[in-house]
């Protein structure tokens, strides 16, 4: 059966697969793997490779290569999902690159799935100086989705070679300083350099505009700052830095 799900898999175009146990799943500050699916017995990992485009020095060009990545493994896993139901009767829960996800006061920037550490477990690399995981072929480059199915499937190895090759490059071009402190992706540095139309740049502009006169509002609104900021809400997840992708050079050669 794991080799039949994987053919499938790799057919429909995912560049890599792994399997983990759901007992393997290990995330610090994520929910536990039973809230997606009670039963859940196996964590199926896809990787995509994402397009030479996501480093094009056009930030537009970069945001769509990974707009289109990111439909792509919508569909991809979707598909899967429905091979699961339908072919073996398996109850399924899909997670995504990133939103939707719930938020709260008290987990504020944490990811309700640990995509890193289910890739981990999953046998699809290490994690990197970057806090990101470094595949054994496609380095950094590399996003991940994954299925959380009851099927009780054989998991993959795990790597056991460290793949990061301790540069500092990521360390060093990081403009938000928020790879300082090894083994800590400081979020909130991070965020607020690398989507500077998000959340709080929003929640910013609206605080901003309280007690402006109309005159005053009005220039706020037809300003192209505003019209950012409306684009990344209707866009999702926009990302305007990509250094620690970009700047490391595993998977290259």
């Amino acid at each position: 059966m794991e080799q039949q799900i994987r053919d499938y898999i790799l057919e429909l175009g995912v560049d890599d697969v792994g399997v983990a146990c759901a007992a393997d799943y290990q995330s610090p500050k994520s929910y536990a793997i039973t809230k997606f699916l009670p039963d859940a017995k196996s964590v199926i990992v896809l990787a995509f490779k994402p397009l030479t485009s996501c480093e094009s020095p056009s930030m537009s060009a970069a945001q769509n290569g990974y707009l289109d990545l990111g439909s792509f493994a919508h569909t991809a896993s979707y598909r899967i999902a429905r091979q699961l139901e339908n072919k073996y009767q398996a109850k399924v829960a899909t997670i995504s690159i990133s939103y939707p996800f719930e938020m709260h006061n008290d987990r504020r920037a944490i990811a309700d799935f640990s995509q890193r550490h289910a890739a981990v477990a999953a046998g699809l690399g290490k994690i990197g100086r970057h806090n990101l995981v470094i595949h054994p072929r496609f380095g950094t480059r590399v996003i991940f989705t994954s299925i959380i199915t009851n099927l009780d499937l054989r998991p993959s190895a795990r790597c056991d070679e460290d793949f990061c090759i301790h540069c500092n490059l990521c360390v060093e071009n990081c403009p938000a300083g928020a790879l300082a402190e090894e083994g800590r992706t400081d979020v909130m540095k991070c965020l607020s350099h690398s989507q500077p139309y998000g959340l709080g740049a929003d929640i910013t502009f609206q605080l901003q505009r309280l007690g402006k006169s109309p005159a005053e509002q009005q220039a706020m609104l037809v300003d192209e700052h505003y019209a950012r900021l409306r684009q990344a809400a209707y866009l999702g997840n926009q990302y305007m830095c990509f250094n620690c992708l970009k700047n490391c050079p595993v998977g290259l050669a």
